[in-house]
């Protein structure tokens, strides 16, 4: 058994047992960092994969400044069982039908597993590096980049606008 393999089983069961520990936490805050823990765990997976651009956005974006909001507003809200609203019929058939449709992408993604092997195999296995990354992006994807920075440009003003006190 190589070292990698090793890696590999240590992250898994960290990021399940992470995960177990997320749902079955009777505190949200609790659950909060233990979803942290599945997310360093998912980077770790990320740099066995050879991405190492993805594992340090997974832990800059998500485990550090999503968690961040969360536990934000975790301690900002009341959390007590007696305020909370009974959930509607309608909203647990729609959320059955959402769980139904991801587990239809789940395994459309599944099945073409071996396509995106064989694309592997063909480009050596770098596709995870971060110079290749930006070649790509900079010359294949140059105007949906483009494009996307500026909604996000435009979103930026539009907050600053919608946050200053009226005049």
């Amino acid at each position: 058994m190589s070292i990698t393999e090793i890696l590999f089983w240590f992250l898994t069961a960290m990021a399940v047992g992470g995960a177990l520990m997320m749902v079955t936490s009777k505190n949200p805050v609790y659950s909060v960092l233990w979803l942290i823990v599945v997310f360093f765990a998912i980077s770790g997976h990320y740099i066995l994969l050879n991405a190492q651009f993805l594992a340090v956005v997974n832990i800059i974006v998500y485990a550090g400044a999503i968690m961040v909001l969360f536990l934000f507003v975790i301690m900002l809200m009341n959390m007590n069982a007696d305020n909370e609203p009974q959930k509607n019929i309608w909203l647990k058939i729609a959320g059955m039908i959402a769980g139904g449709c991801l587990l239809l992408v789940f395994i459309a993604a599944i099945r073409q597993t071996e396509a995106l092997q064989i694309q592997k195999v063909n480009t050596g296995g770098q596709t995870g590096l971060i110079h290749l990354l930006g070649k790509t992006l900079f010359t294949d994807y140059v105007l949906p980049f483009e494009i996307s920075s500026v909604l996000f440009l435009s979103a930026m003003v539009g907050a600053v606008v919608l946050g200053r006190k009226g005049d």
